[in-house]
C-alpha cells in the first residue's frame, strides 16, 4: 500500500488524494502541494477506505486523529470507483460533512449530475490545473462545515440554468445559429423561431 504522507506546518489542509494511476497520483500532489496542502495519496479506494477507518464493518474513531479536510478522488479506478467511494463517505457519520471532489477525464454532464447529487463537492476534468486547486483551497477556507450544505444547494439552484445554456447551445448549433448567452436570451430567440 502506497501511502505518502508529507509533514507540512500545522495550520494546513490536509487532503486524502486517491488515484489508480501513478503519474495522475504524482500531478495532483505536486499540485496539492505548491498550493501548501498536507497531502496523503493512496492508489484505491479500498486504500481510501482503509486510510480514514471505514474498511471494516463498523465506523472507527481514528478519523478524529487524522483531520482530513478534503478527498479528492479519480471517477474511473479498478475494484471500488470514486462515485462509490464517494457513496461510503457520504453514508458514514463521521465523515459526510467532509468534502469530496471528483476528477475525471471524461465530461459526462449525466455523470457529474450523478456525482453532484450524491454529495460532490466539485467535479474537475483533467488534466487538474493549479487553478482548480487554488480554487478548492479558496471555497474550503470560505467555508466551515456548516456552510458546506448552503454552498451545495447554490450550486445545485444554479445547474439549471446552466443546463438550459448548454441544451440551448446544443440546439443553436444544429441550427447553424449563435447561442443566447443567458436564459432569456435563449427564450427570446426560441420565441422567434
Amino acid at each position: 500500500m502506497e501511502i505518502n504522507n508529507l509533514s507540512c506546518e500545522p495550520k494546513e489542509l490536509h487532503v486524502l488524494a486517491v488515484d489508480d494511476s501513478n503519474i495522475d497520483r504524482k500531478v495532483i500532489q505536486k499540485l496539492l502541494q505548491i498550493s501548501s496542502f498536507k497531502v496523503t495519496v493512496v492508489e484505491s479506494g479500498s486504500r481510501a477506505l482503509q486510510y480514514l477507518g471505514l474498511d471494516g464493518e463498523q465506523e472507527s474513531d481514528q478519523f478524529n486523529d487524522l483531520k482530513v479536510n478534503l478527498i479528492i478522488t479519480d471517477y474511473s479506478m479498478p475494484g471500488m470507483t470514486g462515485f462509490e467511494l464517494l457513496k461510503k463517505i457520504k453514508n458514514s457519520s463521521t465523515l459526510k460533512e467532509v468534502p469530496v471532489v471528483i476528477m475525471s477525464s471524461e465530461n459526462s454532464l449525466t455523470r457529474i449530475d450523478k456525482c453532484l447529487e450524491e454529495g460532490a463537492e466539485e467535479y474537475l476534468l483533467k488534466p487538474v490545473k493549479l487553478s482548480d486547486v487554488r480554487r478548492l483551497k479558496d471555497s474550503i477556507l470560505k467555508s466551515g462545515p456548516m456552510n458546506m450544505d448552503q454552498i451545495r444547494t447554490q450550486k445545485r439552484k444554479h445547474k439549471p440554468d446552466q443546463l438550459q445554456i448548454l441544451q440551448t447551445a446544443l440546439d443553436c448549433h444544429d441550427q447553424n445559429m449563435s447561442p443566447p448567452t443567458s436564459p432569456q436570451q435563449s427564450q427570446t430567440k426560441r420565441a422567434r423561431l
